[in-house]
């Protein structure tokens, strides 16, 4: 009998040891909410150096050796290190020379960090950090906020060669920031930054590379963007015909590359209230543009101009869409910003080859064509009002200070002048080109017998005798 309450004791005590030790194990395990990843990608000779620096909870089916309250054993951790970053680290990411992928990366060196460590702020001294000695045993780190510093290596043909890499790190929390940045041998350091998993990245691509590669982000993004679709609705309601149309979103998509190009080569304001400031703008134009198609004031001519006037407007809103994505323009800025262009031009076409028939079965078959376009374009007024009242309020939080006169401001005044100068005479041959087209169409149209000068219709000449005699004989 008493054996049995002996036993019964240590089966209690057995199961409150395991309820005590369970929530340390389960939280070893738990899915870490935010995680960032740094990385630097050297080829250097015959090989390829990755150093990744990953915080040590990301590894989440590993239970580090632990003393005392939660500090990280760092002796017996040591053996663990390089298992975890071949399972971890190595097993989550691909790296390619050309279109070849180079085979899994080697672990050369291990190391725990102190989440005060800021050696990743360059390849060298983060590799000087990554080779030197472990931390000292007495060293005192909470096990969930040390980093494991990790040195890979991979045997490449050549440093020259153009590389790839696809990281996976989007398994080792539920957001996960990869920073990694290329140091190519000569040449200036380029720094990469994405969300997640972003596929396949080109650490050097090619022009025609990073050309297609942002012809796919600007056909994307127009489809993505609601205001931007509002405004080519609204050019679209009033002209439904795409011959007619394409001059005028051409004219808006030429004007938002001028200034997407602009504020991508930094002449653009770098203030905190710019940004809202172009937003309150954009549902501004919508709002204008939807106005006037209720009031009925528009003609081909009077609109390509306005577009144009508004798509200055809109390729800052553009730009600051476009700043997450210009990292992967590799050296090609210029080639991937025409590129983005010409996506967002074929996105518009799209939109239009859609749009125009829903339209003419809306107007022949729903409402008259007059009413229908009231009716639409007070819809999308009303909406873009909301926007422009929405937007003007983030607007009112920012402080607006004027700048300070000196050198950079007058230069950056004197380069926009420059640039209005030669929008202005652009505009200017265009109009000119365009009343010439009118004129030349409207003389095709004239009667064939009606004969045309260079100043106009030629005056009518009187009847001949002969044409007076033909008319006797055959009267009408």
């Amino acid at each position: 009998m008493l054996c049995r309450f002996q036993v019964s004791r240590l089966v209690v005590a057995a199961v409150l040891a395991a309820l005590c030790v369970l929530p340390c194990a389960v939280s070893a395990h738990d899915i870490p909410n935010d995680v960032t990843v740094q990385m630097f990608v050297k080829p250097e000779g015959q090989h390829l150096h990755i150093l990744v620096r990953v915080p040590l909870k990301a590894m989440r089916d590993i239970i580090f050796p632990q003393r005392g309250p939660g500090y990280l054993d760092i002796e017996r951790t040591a053996p663990l290190l390089p298992g975890a970053a071949k399972l971890w680290i190595a097993g989550f990411f691909e790296v390619y020379e050309g279109d070849a992928l180079l085979p899994n990366s080697q672990v050369m060196a291990t190391r725990i960090s102190l989440p005060s460590d800021f050696s990743f702020s360059s390849y060298e001294t983060a590799l000087a950090h990554v080779t030197a000695p472990p931390l000292p045993e007495s060293t005192d780190v909470i096990w969930d906020q040390a980093m494991l510093d990790v040195l890979f290596d991979s045997p490449i043909q050549s440093d020259r060669a153009r590389f790839s890499i696809q990281p996976r790190f989007a398994r080792l929390g539920l957001r996960v920031i990869t920073v990694l940045r290329f140091v190519p041998p000569g040449g200036a350091v380029r720094a990469f930054e994405f969300d997640g998993d972003p596929g396949l990245v080109r650490l050097d691509p090619r022009w025609y590379q990073a050309a297609l590669n942002f012809v796919h982000f600007g056909f994307l993004h127009i489809l993505d963007g609601t205001d931007h679709l509002l405004f080519l609705f609204c050019l679209v309601i009033p002209f439904r015909r795409l011959r007619a149309l394409i001059p005028v979103v051409t004219a808006f998509t030429v004007a938002h590359s001028v200034t997407l190009i602009a504020s991508a080569y930094n002449f653009a304001p770098d203030s905190l209230w710019f940004p809202p400031l172009i937003e309150v703008l954009i549902a501004a134009s919508i709002v204008y543009m939807a106005l006037e198609n209720i009031v009925g004031a528009s003609s081909v001519q009077r609109r390509w101009m306005i577009a144009f006037g508004f798509g200055l407007v809109h390729g800052f809103g553009f730009s600051f869409a476009l700043r997450q994505s210009l990292q992967f323009a590799g050296s090609h800025m210029l080639t991937s910003l025409l590129s983005f262009n010409i996506g967002v031009e074929l996105g518009q076409l799209l939109v239009l080859i859609l749009l125009i028939p829903v339209l003419q079965l809306f107007f022949r078959y729903a409402v008259a064509e007059r009413m229908g376009t009231i009716i639409l374009s007070a819809i999308v007024a009303h909406t873009a009002w909301h926007w422009m009242l929405d937007r003007g309020s983030v607007l009112r939080q920012f402080r607006f200070e004027w700048p300070v006169l000196d050198a950079t401001l007058l230069a950056l005044v004197l380069r926009w002048l420059v640039l209005f100068t030669i929008l202005g005479g652009l505009l200017w041959l265009v109009r000119m080109a365009s009343q010439r087209w009118t004129s030349r169409t409207a003389s095709a149209r004239l009667p064939a017998e009606v004969p045309v000068t260079s100043h106009g219709l030629a005056p009518m000449q009187p009847a001949t005798a002969l044409d007076s005699r033909a008319s006797l004989d055959h009267p009408s």
